[in-house]
C-alpha cells in the first residue's frame, strides 16, 4: 500500500476509527493491537503486540492475552465495508456455539479469520502455531474448526493496494 492501511482516509476519518466503531457498536468496547504512539491519538485502548512481526496470528494471541472476556471479536483494520450489524450478527453466533471461533464468512464460501470471534480457549492453539511458525491464519481456523457465518456482500472487502483502495472509494 505504501502508507498504513489503518490510517487511510475514509469518510472522513481514518479508515481504523469507522472499524472501531463498528466493533464498539457490537461489543460494547474496542482495543487496538499496535503500536500505542502511532495510534493512541484516537482515544482507544492501544496494546502493544506481545509478539511483534508475527503478523494477524500475533495480533490475535495479544488480543487474547489481555483481554478479560471470553469471547473477543476481532477484526482488521482495513475492513471499510464492515458494519456493527455484521459484527453483531457474529456474536450472536457465537453465543450459540459450541466451537472456539466464529469466522465471517463472504458470499464465495472465504472465511475470514481476521473478522471472526474467537474463545480464550484458542490460546494454547495459538502459542503452539507461534511456536512453530505456522502462520497461515486460513489453516489456524481449519484446525480451530471454526463455525462460519455468511455475512452481506461486500462487508468483508479489505484493501491493500492503492488500486483496491480507489476502487473501494468509487464503489
Amino acid at each position: 500500500m505504501g502508507q498504513d492501511k489503518a490510517l487511510l482516509q475514509f469518510q472522513g476519518t481514518p479508515l481504523i476509527s469507522h472499524v472501531a466503531r463498528a466493533v464498539r457498536e457490537a461489543a460494547g468496547s474496542v482495543v487496538l493491537v499496535g503500536n500505542p504512539e502511532r495510534y493512541g491519538f484516537l482515544g482507544y485502548p492501544v496494546v502493544p503486540d506481545r509478539v511483534p512481526d508475527r503478523g494477524p496470528l500475533g495480533g490475535i494471541y495479544t488480543a487474547l492475552r489481555a483481554s478479560t472476556t471470553d469471547w473477543n471479536l476481532v477484526v482488521a483494520c482495513d475492513m471499510p465495508g464492515i458494519s456493527a450489524q455484521v459484527l453483531t450478527a457474529l456474536l450472536d453466533r457465537a453465543a450459540k456455539s459450541s466451537r472456539r471461533c466464529v469466522t465471517a464468512q463472504g458470499n464465495h464460501g472465504e472465511r475470514e479469520p481476521l473478522c471472526a470471534v474467537y474463545h480464550r480457549d484458542c490460546l494454547p492453539v495459538l502459542a503452539g502455531a507461534l511456536r512453530d511458525k505456522r502462520f497461515r491464519m486460513k489453516d489456524l481456523v481449519r484446525e480451530l474448526d471454526a463455525e462460519a457465518q455468511v455475512v452481506e456482500p461486500g462487508a468483508l472487502a479489505n484493501v491493500n493496494t492503492p488500486a483496491e483502495w480507489k476502487e473501494f472509494e468509487e464503489g
